[in-house]
């Protein structure tokens, strides 16, 4: 890597940090603790009004949101959910589709792209990017532990503008702050379950002075529900300090530590006459050996600093170690059983720093009130991999046959611009992106008679969109969004690592574009929606023909989706005048709705319905809440057929299915002594037992949870001081 490229990435993102970022100003007032009032008090001091509803505010921090299609989802209305089940999270969220599997590694897809590890998504932990590798290595396999989430963030059309550069949207976890009210609360959660499903986490929080602190630590295990090699084991913690959380200059550091490791059981098969068979006995396994794990160890600082009512900066640094780690036997093909005494050894580390900084403006012209934001991102990784062959079929070592150093620098400067004249909003956005990819082999016995290939490529991508929203009633806006987008060569596509894979000459990026025309709303308290018609144009899209990696072909997208959600008792308090809410609670219906006609429009696979592209997604249930005290869901998930695979192979497809979940959360004692909290919660997954898959692999049909039963705990125990 050029180290001028380096140098000048880092003078240029300094460029944008006011000297004066620690001057004293006049404190303002004091901020509360959740994210949302935070977002509000920001609302008040632009002088803007934004629509109510589980949409992002117009204007966050230094993110401009207006004109995109945007959600919150909120954790804490549902009942407790166990083992970061994405099924029951997302399940308000239109437009994604969760390829489920019963470790836990995470897949997530949107309006049709592939959901395998996530790879087409930005994955953010307040606003930092979570993937292996930002570029070469975009996947997912780390998620933040969903008890420490205070909310989820997505942003569909324009992410790519806001965080760069995948067309799959964006979700952003939001993690919970300190407490302020309290110097010291201790909080416990411990879990119990089918297929001997053990779950703690225990967290400290509070606020000291001007320093305010997070911890947890969790750790979560199961043996599965398969015959053999189905346990995962999952330790993870982390910490983080806030100074001066109420004030307008605000540090925040914070270590995460995560490691986990699982069995890989491998595939099934229905072809008949074939064992072992899915329809026959689907708990079966076929790898008896091959295992996954996973360390990440991360950190990083956020300064905040609230200039002026109109000036805002923030500084991102962030940086660490991530090592993925694989052993899988040699030999067997779709549902069948290894045919080797061997296996393949991955090792895969990645070191990576980056760091961004965002600045917000305020300001009038023309008799309008704006917001004008810049910031540029700057990423640098360094990702060795080693390939060994183990002499068994659960080796652990081996010989050494492939040996590789890749690394990536990444530049980024992006402007954004929110002009508001009244109920009109329009908003420009650029965003001027460099990448710089080195991949230099060191062994490669797979290609013994050829020379060992040592690359460096450099791409620079300009990306545009704008955004237009218009107030048409009282808290009910129309929105319109068109979005550019990328995705750029991964390791693998730049340098074949197979002994007869080839990359054609002209390998381009993938280019997309998202199309976004929808109406949203919350005109009462009772009642919300987000409905739009979308279209992602996806072209260039690379993949591999015979043992050619090339662009195999551009991908049309279009469909509607549809959220909405009405407290039926909340509106008969309404209309009727009444206050029955707040002796019987809320009992509120939704839907989340997502229509797909997803297709190949050149190349290879022209005609054909892309791979995990089902043609509808329909999640409907309810939710109840009685004041603080009691939670319950019934959820319902229903999914059309789909492939696997974008050739349509017959063996590849995933049958239609329907799966229903039912959870409760209780909260015995409220503030017993001053100090105790008890809840007890509990839920059924899978209520109805649907023997379903939604994911396939190479070794075969990888099937999903039957139904499955947990129950446990909660303890808060600390002085309240707010309560005092």
């Amino acid at each position: 890597m050029n180290k001028k490229f380096v140098v000048w990435g880092v003078l240029v993102s300094f460029l944008f940090t006011p000297g004066f970022l620690w001057a004293e100003t006049t404190p303002p007032p004091a901020k509360k603790d959740s994210a949302k009032e935070a977002t509000l008090k920001e609302v008040q001091v632009v002088a803007q009004k934004d629509a109510a509803g589980p949409f992002l505010a117009n204007v966050e921090g230094a993110k401009i949101y207006a004109g995109k299609k945007t959600s919150v989802i909120d954790i804490s209305k549902y009942p407790d959910i166990q083992n970061n089940n994405y099924r029951e999270i997302l399940i308000q969220q239109p437009g994604l589709n969760v390829s489920e599997e019963t470790t836990p590694l995470v897949s997530i897809g949107y309006r049709g792209l592939n959901p395998d590890r996530s790879q087409f998504m930005q994955m953010l932990k307040d606003g930092i990017p979570i993937q292996a590798d930002l570029f070469g290595y975009p996947e997912s396999y780390y998620t933040p532990i969903i008890q420490s989430v205070e909310d989820i963030q997505f942003i569909r059309g324009g992410s790519a503008l806001l965080y760069g550069p995948q067309p799959g949207g964006a979700l952003n976890y939001i993690s919970k702050k300190p407490l302020t009210h309290t110097p010291f609360l201790a909080y416990s959660e411990n879990a119990f379950g089918s297929f001997d499903y053990f779950s703690t986490y225990s967290a400290l929080t509070g606020t000291v002075g001007k320093l305010g602190y997070y911890g947890y630590i969790h750790e979560r295990q199961s043996s599965g529900f398969r015959t053999q090699n189905s346990d995962y084991e999952v330790i993870a913690g982390s910490m983080k300090a806030v100074i001066n959380q109420t004030g307008e200059t605000r540090l925040t550091l914070v270590y995460d530590q995560y490691n986990e490791e699982h069995g890989e059981p491998g595939g099934l098969t229905r072809a008949a006459g074939f064992r072992p068979n899915y329809d026959q006995n689907r708990s079966l396994a076929t790898r008896y050996f091959d295992h996954f794990r996973l360390e990440r160890y991360y950190g990083y600082a956020i300064l905040e600093k609230d200039i002026s009512p109109d000036q805002y900066f923030a500084f991102r640094v962030y940086g660490g170690k991530y090592r993925r780690w694989s052993k899988r036997q040699r030999g067997g093909g779709f549902g069948t059983y290894p045919a080797f005494n061997a296996n393949d050894i991955q090792d895969q580390n990645f070191y990576n720093l980056g760091f961004e900084p965002r600045y917000k403006q305020n300001y009038e012209l023309f008799g309008g009130h704006h917001t004008f934001t810049i910031g540029t991102h700057n990423y640098f990784s360094n990702s060795p991999r080693k390939d060994f062959r183990g002499g068994t079929a659960d080796a652990d070592d081996g010989v050494l046959r492939k040996d590789a150093t890749r690394d990536t620098f990444y530049f980024s400067i992006f402007l954004e611009n929110l002009f508001r004249w009244g109920k009109l909003a329009i908003v420009p956005a650029v965003r001027f992106e460099n990448y710089w990819l080195a991949i230099n082999e060191k062994r490669n016995l797979d290609k013994p008679t050829l020379p060992l290939d040592r690359k460096t490529e450099y791409q620079f991508v300009p990306l545009m969109g704008i955004g237009v929203m218009y107030e048409v009633a009282r808290a009910v806006e129309a929105y319109v969004n068109i979005s550019q987008s990328y995705r750029p060569k991964v390791f693998t596509q730049a340098v074949p690592t197979g002994a007869n894979e080839i990359v054609k000459g002209d390998l381009s990026a993938g280019k997309g574009v998202q199309y976004d025309f929808g109406l949203r709303g919350k005109p009462a308290s009772f009642i919300h929606w987000d409905v739009d018609y979308f279209i992602l144009q996806f072209d260039d899209q690379i993949g591999t023909v015979a043992n050619t990696i090339a662009n195999v072909g551009d991908m049309f997208n279009q469909g509607m989706e549809l959220s909405t959600e009405a407290d039926l008792i909340g509106a008969y308090d309404f209309f009727r005048k009444t206050d029955h809410g707040n002796r019987l609670g809320s009992f509120s219906p939704f839907v989340s709705y997502t229509l797909l006609d997803a297709t190949y429009s050149k190349g290879p696979n022209e005609g054909r319905q892309p791979a995990f592209a089902p043609r509808y997604i329909a999640k409907t249930g309810v939710n109840y809440k009685w004041r603080d005290r009691v939670k319950v869901s019934l959820f319902a998930t229903f999914v059309d057929g789909q492939f696997a695979d974008d050739a349509g192979t017959p063996n590849r497809f995933i049958p239609s299915y329907k799966v229903w979940d039912l959870l409760a959360e209780v909260k015995l004692f409220k503030n017993s002594f001053n100090m105790f909290d008890v809840s007890i919660f509990g839920g059924i997954n899978n209520l109805f037992d649907e023997p379903y898959y939604a994911r396939i692999t190479s070794t075969g049909i990888d099937p999903a949870f039957p139904q499955n039963i947990y129950g446990g705990v909660k303890i808060n125990w600390g002085f309240n001081e707010a309560a005092a």
